[in-house]
């Protein structure tokens, strides 16, 4: 018994005044929610969509045990101004879901709690729950198995900051990297919003407790500080973690091992490609991670993608040669729609181009080998120089 005591205090710390500050910059900040076509845009703060879902939830009969900030969002309460910025405000809400009924009512009452930040002037009696749901929610997620039982509702924000409401009874990986592995309890902070009328000081605020699912908290804030890439079996994770991972890669983060980084990169790529097998599916979830991480960050992309590339390259074990090359061309190409966009592909007399023999030209007797004509493009082989 003492030793899981140890441990919980170990994955545990009390946040210090500056990260309770900022915490509070996050919960009462005005983030809008975008809305489609006509839609007006909601202006919402995390406290009160929080605060009216859990009063909510519970007035329907679902016990929320404790709340939660997650993800990049709580990496960014604990350390500042670290190069990685955070995009999603992701909340986690730990309910009970012993059947698929409550998925139904968890989602009622989230769209229900959207009618009450729609401005006024706006007639509330003919807005029906799908109408909200086709104007506010960008993403609708739902696993219900023996092992994973959770639910996600986000809601659109045009800048990729997106509101992430996830209720979670189970779930087998909760973080991808030791960096992103904090979550925040927030059950203090939102009673003292309910509560007192003062303002926080630093001599008067409540006790938070951040906690890190990675394993020992002092050893992830560590991480986070000085930049480092820490994880463990990526083989669990969906993806495998390699797009997170190359994403660290760009931002300056270093492996806390590298040896032992050249290993795992051939997890993750062998499980990204048994979670995307198929090439237009790789350029699905390629395309879709650019659009929600790199917002106002359009000249990191190219890196990313070489980066990407590189690892792909370097550790993909587990596929055919052909299938290999398809995902190279497909980052390849998507490389070159970047620099495209940017303005900012090389003038034609600087470029170098590669080629790769077809192992027939090996043969000395061969000699009627084709060259391409200049007037088309063949972006199969990047960089060029």
């Amino acid at each position: 018994m003492a030793e899981v005591e140890s441990n919980e205090c170990k994955s545990s710390s009390v946040l210090s005044w500056d990260q309770v500050n900022r915490l509070n910059e996050v919960l009462t900040e005005a983030v809008p929610v975008h809305g489609r076509g006509n839609f007006p845009t909601l202006e919402v703060k995390l406290k009160d969509i929080v605060q009216m879902v859990r009063n909510r939830l519970q007035e329907r009969g679902i016990k929320v045990k404790d709340v939660r900030l997650n993800g990049s969002t709580a990496s960014h309460v604990l350390v500042q101004d670290n190069g990685w910025s955070y995009k999603d405000l992701d909340v986690i809400f730990r309910v009970d879901l012993p059947n698929e009924a409550q998925f139904q009512l968890i989602k009622e009452v989230v769209l229900g709690t959207l009618l009450d930040f729609l401005p006024e002037g706006v007639n509330k009696e003919k807005i029906t729950p799908m109408t909200l749901k086709e104007a506010y929610v960008q993403k609708l997620v739902k696993v219900y198995t023996d092992l994973d039982r959770w639910s996600l509702i986000s809601l659109s924000n045009n800048n990729g900051r997106n509101v992430e409401l996830k209720f979670v009874d189970s779930i087998r990986r909760q973080f991808e990297f030791s960096v992103d592995s904090f979550q925040i309890i927030l059950d203090s902070l939102l009673f003292y919003y309910d509560c007192s009328e003062n303002p926080m000081s630093q001599h008067f605020h409540p006790t938070v407790i951040g906690e890190s699912v990675y394993g020992d908290f002092d050893v992830a804030l560590d991480h986070l500080k000085n930049k480092m890439i820490a994880t463990k079996n990526p083989e669990e994770i969906r993806g495998g973690g390699l797009l997170k991972y190359c994403n660290l890669l760009v931002r300056d983060f270093k492996p806390t091992d590298e040896e032992r980084f050249k290993a795992l990169e051939r997890y993750m790529c062998s499980r990204f490609f048994i979670d995307f097998p198929d090439i237009v599916e790789q350029q699905r979830k390629l395309e879709s991670y650019l659009q929600s991480h790199f917002i106002g960050e359009e000249k990191s992309k190219y890196d990313y993608l070489m980066i990407l590339r590189r690892v792909v390259n370097e550790s993909t074990v587990c596929l055919m040669g052909h299938e290999r090359r398809q995902t190279l061309n497909l980052i390849s190409l998507i490389a070159f729609r970047v620099l495209a966009e940017q303005n900012a592909i090389p003038d034609a007399s600087s470029v170098t181009c590669y080629y790769q023999p077809a192992p027939y030209v090996r043969d000395l007797n061969f000699s009627n080998y084709y060259v391409a004509s200049c007037n088309q493009s063949y972006p199969t082989w990047l960089p060029c120089n």
